[in-house]
C-alpha cells in the first residue's frame, strides 16, 4: 500500500487516537512529592495517581512518576487508558449486587443503592465511581487509607460485578428468575428493618 508523501497514514492514526482519548474523562486522585538528597541539595520528583473512565461502565487507574507534575499526570493517564476494566451497571446508574474488595491492607465494601441516593463514598473511591458513571452507590473503606490501596481494592471489588444475564446463562435459568429472587430478597430485608 503506497503512503501519501504528506504522511496521511500517520495523520489518520493520530486522529483515531484523539477520538479515542476524547471519550475518556480523567481525575487526579493523589500527587506525592519525593525528594532525593544529592550533593547540591534536594532533587524533587512527583508521583501521580489518576483514574480514567468513559462514564459508561469502563474505568482504569494509572501511576506515573516524573520530575515535573504535568509529565507525571500525563504518564499516569496513559497507563490508566491501557488498563481499563469493564463493569456491568444496573440501569446505567448503580451496581448489580454488593461486593467486597481487598488489596494489601485496604478493604472496601460496595453496595448498590436506590435512585436518588448519590455517591456515598470517600475521596479515592468517589473518583473511581464518578469516572465509571455510577450515580447511586454506598461504599465504605475499612482498613488502609492509602489512596493507592483504596483504588486498587475498589477496582478488585468492581471486577466481581456480574449482570443477571451471565448468571442466568451459567445456571441454566431465565433472567426473570434471577431478578425476581433479587427483588424478593430486597423486600424481605426492608420488612426486617421495618420490624426492628
Amino acid at each position: 500500500m503506497a503512503r501519501s508523501p504528506e504522511g496521511g497514514g500517520r495523520r489518520g492514526r493520530d486522529r483515531d487516537r484523539e477520538e479515542r482519548d476524547s471519550e475518556f474523562s480523567d481525575k487526579l486522585v493523589h500527587i506525592n512529592r519525593v525528594a532525593k538528597v544529592v550533593k547540591g541539595g534536594k532533587r524533587f520528583g512527583f508521583a501521580a495517581l489518576v483514574v480514567v473512565g468513559d462514564l459508561k461502565g469502563r474505568v482504569g487507574f494509572g501511576h506515573g512518576k516524573a520530575r515535573e507534575v504535568p509529565e507525571a499526570i500525563r504518564k499516569a493517564t496513559e497507563a490508566a487508558k491501557r488498563d481499563l476494566v469493564r463493569v456491568p451497571l444496573r440501569d446505567g446508574r448503580t451496581l448489580h449486587h454488593d461486593s467486597v474488595g481487598r488489596h494489601g491492607s485496604g478493604r472496601v465494601v460496595l453496595r448498590s443503592a436506590p435512585p436518588g441516593t448519590g455517591i456515598i463514598a470517600g475521596g479515592a473511591m468517589r473518583a473511581v465511581f464518578e469516572m465509571l458513571g455510577v450515580h447511586d452507590v454506598v461504599a465504605k473503606s475499612l482498613g488502609s487509607t492509602n489512596p493507592y490501596n483504596v483504588v486498587r481494592a475498589t477496582i478488585e471489588a468492581l471486577k466481581e460485578q456480574e449482570n443477571p444475564r451471565t448468571i442466568a446463562a451459567r445456571r441454566g435459568l431465565k433472567v426473570s428468575d434471577i431478578v425476581a429472587r433479587r427483588r424478593d430478597a430486597s423486600s424481605a430485608a426492608e420488612t426486617a428493618t421495618a420490624d426492628a
